[in-house]
């Protein structure tokens, strides 16, 4: 499979015209007639996630709302490109801030956050379908709920699902550096990323504000998207610190895939923080 998002940039620089949107008032009529039905005919399905599949259909500025007449996949991708722009805050706050990839918007804007790269495969498979549902009514309650691909099995989409983080839980893994020494800031604990299992990874986001963020990488479970619930940010990457001593660090991140020019808006971060950038291996 090619890469998704130069897909996507490929296909959105045509110019295409604004797909013809109907309300979803509709949907949701069906979706409140047919619950008890999708609750039989799904095993993987149950009230909570039927509401909010509701709350998705009835608020979502994103896209779920009914097309007119089929689109063509062209055209789907054009309007989930305009839409994807609106997934992550904190532009207003600093203009170099990175929006999560393309590929990763989905697991954003899907209420149980299921992980982005799991999600792509079913949204590939939607995008070439004739349905004319949305893609989260066709994936959990419409005609794509019994869709179950090699590339991602059903039950592995269901089970990796990604830990936002809400405001008072980020505070936990907000960063401070004091006489050198990496800390969290509630706490006042040293951080050493290299006290656990072999493959443990220590994972980073300088936010916006310019907060540093600082935790423990879980594939499918807690990733950069973590920190800022999706949010934007100014640098990602990965940290190697032992005993508060930043050792090495690169920007390599699949969810906000940062530039140089982010990798050197957190090297000029380190710097103001008085850390001795030359004495840290860095790999871009």
């Amino acid at each position: 499979m090619n890469d998704l998002d130069d897909h996507i940039k490929s296909i959105m620089s045509k110019s295409l015209p604004e797909p013809k949107i109907k309300s979803v008032g509709s949907l949701v009529s069906e979706l409140n007639a047919q619950g008890s039905e999708s609750q039989s005919a799904k095993p993987f399905m149950n009230h909570g996630d039927l509401a909010a599949v509701k709350l998705q259909l009835k608020s979502s500025s994103v896209s779920f709302s009914e097309v007119e007449k089929r689109e063509t996949a062209v055209s789907r991708w054009s309007r989930a490109g305009i839409l994807a722009a609106k997934v992550g805050k904190g532009f207003s706050k600093n203009e170099k801030a990175l929006r999560l990839a393309l590929s990763y918007w989905l697991e954003a804007i899907d209420p149980r956050h299921r992980y982005g790269y799991n999600l792509q495969f079913y949204y590939i498979k939607w995008l070439h379908s004739e349905s004319r549902q949305p893609f989260f009514y066709w994936l959990d309650i419409g005609e794509g709920k019994e869709v179950n691909l090699e590339s991602c099995p059903r039950i592995k989409l269901l089970k990796q699902c990604i830990k936002y983080l809400g405001t008072t839980e980020r505070e936990a893994y907000e960063v401070i550096v004091e006489d050198g020494k990496f800390m969290y800031k509630l706490s006042k604990t040293v951080i050493d990323t290299t006290d656990g299992p072999k493959d443990t990874k220590g994972i980073f986001v300088l936010s916006p504000s310019m907060v540093l963020y600082i935790g423990t990488k879980q594939k499918g479970k807690f990733q950069h998207s973590s920190f800022l619930a999706g949010g934007a940010t100014i640098s990602a990457g990965r940290v190697v610190i032992r005993d508060g001593i930043l050792e090495a660090v690169w920007p390599h991140n699949g969810h906000y895939r940062p530039t140089e020019e982010n990798f050197d808006a957190f090297m000029s971060f380190l710097e103001q923080h008085n850390v001795d950038i030359n004495k840290i291996k860095c790999r871009y």
